[in-house]
């Protein structure tokens, strides 16, 4: 049994959580997320914190997350699958960027690694766009979906762009998650064909009760929820808050579970990794 304020998560229900940075947590929110019900991670490659200066230190990280991160996971009885990629903040750098491109497909080849993620833009900047050209043609090259990170500032500018450099690569709008959407976003991204993922991390993006009102908006066809927990203010357990707050307005438990489970499953699925 969990609570959270006015929040009382007694029934859990399968679920899959599609972005949680679980490096940078503790074995105590690995456990929490397992009593909630929290059965498969997706945990994406991204920045840091502070920006690497050398590849190597990319390859490392990389490492950890398809093994280390794996097996701490797997103590707690929760699968872990990987998204890899350049992100595009350190994408910046052009050379550093280019060298870290240059060796991802040998890491793209491992069995739990279920997209190229995160892509996408940061600055919006030309280095940035470069980048996410590449990498989409290796998610191609591999027959991977996109973990697609959203820009935080010219959130609507960001991902107009990122949908317009996809139609021109002609890449399968169904591989393709538009991450951290908002309610000015979420439509724009649905219309494209892509999947909308959203992230409920109240302090800079979206709370459970935003996210509720845009599930009663849009539906759940093609929508995702994650808590992008990580080293900010965020917590793993925002999906299951979410849930709560979802079943007080009383969506139907069939829609949650495609919500939570049925949807960021059939997305990474994709990948021919996940059964």
């Amino acid at each position: 049994m969990l609570v959270r304020d006015d929040f009382l998560i007694v029934v859990p229900m399968r679920i899959c959580e599609p972005h949680a940075h679980m490096c940078a947590r503790t074995t105590h929110d690995y456990e929490a997320m397992a009593k909630a019900g929290i059965e498969v991670i997706v945990e994406p490659a991204f920045w840091l914190g502070e920006t690497r200066k050398y590849p190597g230190s990319f390859f490392d990280y990389f490492d950890h997350l398809i093994g280390y991160e794996h097996k701490r996971a797997a103590t707690y009885g929760i699968r872990q699958y990987v998204t890899i990629a350049m992100n595009p903040k350190e994408a910046n750098d052009r050379d550093l960027g280019k060298a870290v491109v240059d060796e991802l497909p040998r890491f793209l080849e491992v069995d739990h690694v279920v997209a190229v993620g995160e892509i996408g833009f940061d600055a919006i900047s030309e280095a940035e766009e470069e980048s996410f050209v590449r990498q989409v043609e290796l998610a191609r090259e591999f027959g991977l979906p996109l973990l697609i990170h959203s820009p935080h500032v010219n959130k609507y500018e960001g991902i107009q762009k990122l949908l317009e450099v996809l139609g021109h690569l002609d890449f399968p709008m169904e591989k393709v998650l538009m991450d951290h959407n908002t309610e000015e976003t979420t439509e724009m991204s649905l219309s494209a064909g892509a999947w909308a993922g959203h992230t409920v991390y109240p302090i800079s993006k979206i709370s459970p009760e935003r996210m509720a009102n845009i599930v009663e908006k849009h539906g759940i066809e093609r929508m995702m929820i994650n808590s992008a927990a990580d080293w900010g203010p965020s917590d793993p357990l925002m999906v299951p808050y979410t849930i709560e707050e979802l079943r007080r307005r009383g969506v139907v438990e069939e829609d949650i579970q495609k919500l939570v489970w049925d949807n960021p499953m059939s997305f990474f699925s994709q990948s021919g990794r996940i059964s």
